[in-house]
């Protein structure tokens, strides 16, 4: 083999195939290298050492293992890492998380200008996750509402209410989802065969029928959703009173156990949404920080004014809560700043990162909030739910 002068060495195009090697560029035992280059360490002769069989005695060994000891290489300058056919690797098992962040995307995550953003705000409230947050005193029932899908709505819905749950308050989440992606969140059965939010709308069930408590946390309740409910958007136009279903049978129920209701809306703004715009007092709108998330919200501000105009004029935009922040795009700095020049204070300070421990979490039949309590997800939603109830406590 001739290694021409683009590889760096002087052409050894005379050479017989005797005086090679079966090295990766280094001349022949018996030549000096060039000046300013150092040759490669003798392999370890001890066995056990290299994962490799030894070539013959005197022979440099062919590889990746060469290039870790050189300096004219690409090793040391790129930060190349050798294989496993190259230079011995640890025998040890790899350490940290074996599933969802690891160590290095914890640390990126404290660098990002969210967590600084969010951090700032947990280091101005220290000590209020630590003691019981204030309890409204009547019962706050919350929509959680944005006809575009995958902004955060279910997530939001369930860490909020976990973290609400966890600091001492009564909490009931209405899944009024098709897809009961809330219920699968909090651990609730939720098949054709269980009584459901359907049954609620469609057939007049009570409310206390359906209601059941979530696992692992204690105050906090679902009313599941099931399939049943795709249906429920055709057999409610032919019901009396089709847009306040769920506002009689909240009535009918004793919501004052509870100090928060949340009320988890399905992506449109059907009858399904339009029966947790007339059940809620407030309204949470999540807005995920991206240019789409932007452009159906005018549509949903102006359903919630012919919602407020005509059926539930207590109806009010009290919280926006920015999700799916990447500190890494200068979009979500920008629609971040939109989003709060345009509304203002309702817009909480916290804002909530990207994690894929919040997205491993459902997986699990838990929220983020018990998965892993020390996630970035989870310190920002429980940061947004001490938010939420100290505005609470403060109007």
């Amino acid at each position: 083999m001739s290694t021409g002068p683009g590889l760096g060495w002087p052409d050894r195009a005379n050479e017989s195939p005797d005086d090679e090697t079966s090295g990766l560029g280094w001349p022949g035992q018996g030549d000096e290298p060039e000046a300013g280059e150092q040759p490669p360490e003798e392999p370890s002769s001890e066995s056990g050492e290299s994962g490799e069989p030894e070539g013959p005695a005197g022979e440099t060994p062919s590889g990746h293992a060469m290039w870790g000891n050189t300096t004219s290489g690409t090793a040391e300058t790129v930060g190349y890492v050798p294989t496993n056919g190259g230079a011995n690797q640890p025998s040890s098992p790899r350490k940290g998380p074996s599933q969802g962040e690891s160590q290095l995307v914890r640390e990126a995550l404290k660098d990002a200008n969210v967590s600084q953003e969010t951090v700032a705000v947990i280091k101005a409230s220290s000590g209020r996750r630590e003691r019981e947050w204030p309890r409204p005193d009547h019962c706050r029932i919350i929509t959680i509402a944005n006809q575009k899908g995958g902004v955060g709505k279910t997530t939001s819905s369930v860490n909020l209410a976990a973290s609400l749950a966890m600091h001492g308050a009564q909490v009931l989440v209405v899944d009024l989802d098709p897809q009961g992606n809330a219920s699968t969140a909090l651990g609730v059965e939720h098949h054709a065969e269980i009584p459901s939010i359907y049954d609620v709308l469609i057939e007049d069930t009570a409310l206390a029928d359906i209601v059941v408590p979530a696992a692992d946390i204690p105050n906090l309740f679902c009313a599941p959703a099931t399939l049943n409910l795709a249906g429920a958007e055709i057999e409610l136009v032919s019901k009396v009173a089709r847009e306040s279903r769920l506002r009689r049978a909240l009535e009918s129920y004793d919501t004052e156990k509870f100090d928060y209701v949340l009320i988890d809306c399905p992506p449109s703004l059907g009858l399904l949404t339009v029966n947790a715009l007339v059940g809620g007092d407030e309204l949470l709108i999540p807005i995920q920080c991206e240019y789409y998330a932007l452009e159906g919200l005018g549509q949903l501000i102006r359903t919630v004014d012919l919602v407020k105009s005509h059926l539930n004029p207590q109806l009010a935009v009290s919280t926006i809560l920015l999700t799916m922040y990447d500190a890494r795009t200068r979009l979500a700095a920008q629609v971040a700043d939109d989003v709060r020049n345009h509304f203002g204070e309702v817009v909480l300070n916290t804002v909530i990162p990207r994690s894929v421990r919040v997205s491993e979490a459902p997986s699990y039949g838990q929220s983020v909030m018990t998965y892993d309590p020390g996630s970035s997800g989870a310190l920002a939603y429980s940061e947004a739910a001490s938010e939420i109830a100290h505005r609470g406590a403060a109007q």
